[in-house]
């Protein structure tokens, strides 16, 4: 096993704890789920998941340590992401949802939804840093290639952290049907959405260079 049963044990205890904690991946989804139906909130949770996997991929390869410690090329993802999501919220302000059977957002595929939190993910460097800081704790040398701990490492608390995110996507689409029949769901639903959205993108402007 290339794993430590221990360290791997000691792994998946902290990492659900910082999964089940409320941050960027986790307000990007409720925004989705409660701006645009439940399945979006979904395709977005499998986006983000998805990201996970990426980042896992760069940091066993290494070229996750060489973006860290690039200040231009960290901050250039930095604001390229609070842009992203700047453009998101304005969108969903503009463009109130509309609801189809069931209270289920039809103005957006589920294609962009999965798109985006992929992009969200990937955008956010401070992921990067949290993944260098984090993983290498729970590495036995001895066991096995490094790189491939880290990896495997990574695609666990991606999966884990996915499924987290489907509940809360669930969560969020049900309290969005709570009010999908009101005649000020769609504008209220796309503010609340946008001022989550707008919120991460503030919080990525004003992160540290440094900060995990």
């Amino acid at each position: 096993m290339p794993l430590d049963p221990p360290l791997l044990l000691a792994f998946l205890t902290a990492g659900i704890a910082l999964n089940l904690t409320p941050g960027a991946d986790m307000t990007f989804v409720a925004a989705q789920s409660l701006g645009r139906g439940r399945e979006a909130g979904l395709a977005a949770a499998l986006g983000v998941g998805s990201g996970a996997i990426v980042h896992s991929t760069l940091a066993a390869l290494g070229l996750a340590a060489l973006v860290a410690a690039s200040p231009w090329t960290f901050d250039a993802i930095r604001y390229a992401g609070a842009a992203y999501l700047i453009w998101m919220a304005v969108q969903m302000i503009r463009t109130p949802p509309t609801f189809g059977d069931g209270g289920t957002s039809t103005s957006q595929s589920l294609g962009a939804s999965f798109r985006q939190g992929l992009l969200t993910n990937l955008a956010n460097p401070k992921v990067i840093v949290f993944v260098l800081a984090f993983l290498p704790q729970f590495v036995d040398p001895a066991r096995a290639s490094i790189g491939l701990q880290i990896f495997l490492l990574g695609i666990l608390f991606g999966t884990t952290g996915t499924l987290i995110l489907c509940a809360v996507a669930l969560m969020g689409g049900r309290l969005r049907g709570l009010f999908a029949h009101h005649p000020l769901a769609p504008k209220l639903l796309g503010w609340v959405s946008g001022t989550l959205l707008g919120g991460l993108a503030i919080g990525l402007l004003l992160a540290g260079k440094r900060t995990a």
